[in-house]
């Protein structure tokens, strides 16, 4: 047991040596002793290791890269001021970021945490007795070829340590592609299938090798004019949906924001999450980040509120609009919007009950309306229920300026004022968060069964001939959602549908700078954008990073274009 304790401490901060860049932490605390048991020191080395996932899925990090950086999301000064954050939003969204950026370092450098919490991991659980030791063995090398997927999409590298001594080799392109589809296919006899999602299962690892073959003509020639997406690719992405499908481990939500609400670790439809339920001072941010800071959702704490931050640009919306015209896009897809608060439709009903107020999911447009809050307290009806009503920009020192949100967002002064731009409430706030920022309940969705068949479609498309399957599959999601009335079913499906079909199915969920590179997308012009440098696929590395590594010359090279 000394042995392990120490390894665990030596190799806590090791993934680099010779400093590329400051992974140096303290992974277990200072109870560790000598008396530990075997099965606590295996928690204690697996659990760091998903630790990091809080830091990296937060509202900034990588969803500013994922999502900000696409034609989904923007993000402007809001009043002039707020937001402002030195204009590193505005430089995601037009593709200027440079190496410099915090949302691009603190990314990398929590990613590398991770690898190097599952280095430490993978070393020192061989040592450790217990009966499940193959499985968490198998998941540090699954979280440690997880964490190598991530820096692979987004600086175009991967990590590989096989001797703490040593500093790590870099792979590239096809290399690196290689390496990561050996480490998920040498563990996946090892994994469980039972402690999922907020563990990595058999299905989980099967789900992220179907996205990495998927992608892996991107990865391969990231710059490339054009990709090779080969059949013994698709073959592959085809062959791991098809083995989740049939398992039948899984099921669609009839209810599509029942997938993403504070009790979604039992929703069948999630095959890998972050698991945020042990740890309660987690994060709300993806629920809060979007809304208006006159918008309170939580009647026990009434300093719960929004903070005015991204919206969905008018591209994103007009595909909506595009594909449901001339009927509002609301009536038609349950995917876009849940009514909660039923003054919308019932003026009347202007008073609720503590426990029945919720607010309304999905993407949020025109007058807002919510809890009626005056000098820090809710107005409450003469029954004791609380008063509901239209909202105005009180916290703004606007009181008479409706909290109504408008299409358009841009980056002038008018156009990020409060109220501009359609806003995204997908998860569903904390009900445990007194300030709207910390703790959060709901799972933060990283592989879902509606993306496995959405896969399993566009694989069957780009081998060709597999229009009628692709469509079946896509229609399976649309029909599934039953707890309203479904999306109409679609009558013919091509890669220009299935692109539009991920978009209304998996907004907001760190996946839309992936597609629109491999659909060719990327490059294109949208609000506030008009960057067509293909360099720009991928971010600079850290000059930290760089720096850091600059005792060992040619090692950390900066990517193309910065």
């Amino acid at each position: 047991m000394k042995k392990i304790l120490s390894l665990l401490f030596l190799l806590s901060g090791l993934i680099l040596s010779n400093s590329c860049t400051n992974l140096d932490e303290t992974i277990l605390d200072e109870t560790l002793s000598s008396n530990l048991s075997d099965q606590d020191a295996a928690n204690g080395s697996l659990a760091p290791v998903y630790g990091k996932f809080t830091d990296i899925f937060i509202h900034t990090n990588y969803f500013a890269l994922q999502e900000i950086s696409s034609d989904e999301a923007i993000l402007p000064y809001r009043g002039g001021t707020d937001w402002g954050d030195n204009g590193i939003y505005l430089s995601l969204h037009q593709h200027v970021t440079t190496s410099t950026d915090p949302n691009v370092r603190n990314t990398w450098g929590h990613i590398l945490q991770g690898i190097s919490r599952a280095v430490t991991a993978i070393n020192v659980l061989p040592e450790i007795d217990v009966p499940a030791s193959k499985v968490y063995l198998a998941e540090a090398r699954g979280l440690n070829a997880y964490y190598g997927m991530l820096t692979l999409d987004l600086f175009g590298l991967v990590f590989v340590k096989d001797d703490p001594g040593t500093p790590s080799r870099i792979l590239r392109g096809a290399e690196a592609v290689n390496y990561l589809i050996n480490e998920f296919q040498s563990i996946l006899n090892n994994l469980d299938n039972t402690v999922g999602p907020g563990r990595l299962t058999q299905y989980g690892a099967m789900g992220l090798l179907a996205r990495l073959y998927l992608n892996a003509a991107v990865y391969r020639d990231i710059y490339g004019a054009s990709f090779n997406f080969t059949a013994a690719d698709m073959d592959k992405v085809i062959e791991y949906c098809d083995k989740i499908i049939a398992s039948g481990q899984y099921k669609l939500s009839p209810n599509y924001f029942d997938i993403f609400g504070n009790n979604n670790h039992d929703n069948k439809e999630l095959i890998f999450a972050h698991d945020q339920r042990a740890d309660l001072n987690g994060h709300n941010r993806l629920a809060y980040f979007s809304l208006s800071g006159d918008q309170f959702p939580l009647p026990a704490f009434p300093n719960a509120n929004g903070t005015d931050g991204p919206a969905i640009t008018s591209d994103f919306y007009r595909t909506w609009v595009a594909a449901y015209g001339p009927d509002d896009p609301a009536t038609k897809d349950p995917r876009f919007y849940q009514q909660n608060i039923s003054i919308y439709t019932n003026p009347g009903d202007s008073c609720v009950a503590a426990a029945d107020f919720k607010v309304d999911r999905g993407i949020l447009r025109g007058q807002q309306y919510g809890l009626i809050r005056v000098n820090g307290a809710f107005v409450k009806c003469p029954d004791g229920r609380l008063k509901v009503g239209k909202l105005f920009s009180v916290t703004r020192n606007k009181p008479t300026l409706p909290v109504d949100f408008t299409e358009t967002v841009n980056f002038t002064v008018e156009g990020g004022n409060y109220s501009n731009g359609y806003r995204v409430e997908k998860y569903e706030f904390s009900s445990k968060s007194a300030s709207g920022r910390n703790f959060g309940e709901a799972d933060i969705v990283l592989v879902r069964l509606a993306d496995i068949y959405l896969m399993r479609a566009e694989a069957k498309l780009r081998k060709g001939g597999g229009e009628q399957a692709a469509l079946a599959d896509v229609n399976t999601v649309r029909a599934a959602r039953t707890a309203t009335k479904p999306a109409p079913p679609l009558n013919t499906m091509n890669l220009d549908l299935l692109y539009r079909e991920r978009g209304f199915e998996l907004y907001w969920e760190f996946l839309r700078r992936p597609d629109m590179i491999r659909f060719g997308k990327y490059e294109g012009i949208w609000t506030e954008k008009n960057n067509t440098d293909k360099n720009k696929r991928i971010f600079p590395i850290p000059q930290t990073a760089i720096d850091g590594a600059s005792n060992l010359p040619g090692y950390l090279v900066q990517n193309q274009g910065y």
